[in-house]
């Protein structure tokens, strides 16, 4: 121990580096076990629309009528700053969110859980990942 302890001493940089670098991976791993909650893949998503989560679709009006999850509810990305308000009812429910690719979603989730939603969930790659998968959509 004492010739590790030497060792430090002799090598500043060599331990500065080794600590940093070390705090960076720490750092890392923390970013992405937080950009992971409530990410769910399609499968999973199903699941969860299964047990009567309400879903909200966070695309504009026309890609919304292109086609979507069934039994989604259009709800443009700028109003899920209010979204306590008019989805007060659904705060202790399963609430899935979707974009076109996910990051949207992603930013919704993380605003909905600040306002007190406690199951809030987004489809990871949005409905790319949907269609990826072969799944339908509905029209309309």
């Amino acid at each position: 121990m004492e010739r590790f302890v030497e060792y430090l001493g002799n090598h500043p940089w060599l331990t500065g580096a080794t600590f940093l670098l070390v705090v960076i991976i720490i750092a890392y791993e923390i970013r992405v076990r937080q950009s992971k909650i409530g990410a769910l893949s399609p499968q999973e998503a199903i699941r969860l629309m299964n047990q009567g989560a309400l879903v909200l679709d966070l695309r504009g009006k026309e890609e919304f009528a292109a086609g979507h999850l069934a039994g989604a509810r259009q709800m443009p990305s700028d109003q899920i700053l209010n979204a306590a308000e008019s989805l007060k009812k659904y705060k202790e429910k399963p609430v899935l969110v979707y974009c076109g690719t996910g990051p949207v979603g992603a930013a919704a989730v993380r605003q909905l859980i600040e306002q007190g939603f406690t199951k809030a969930f987004h489809l990871r790659g949005g409905v790319a990942a949907w269609r990826a998968e072969g799944l339908p959509l509905t029209k309309g």
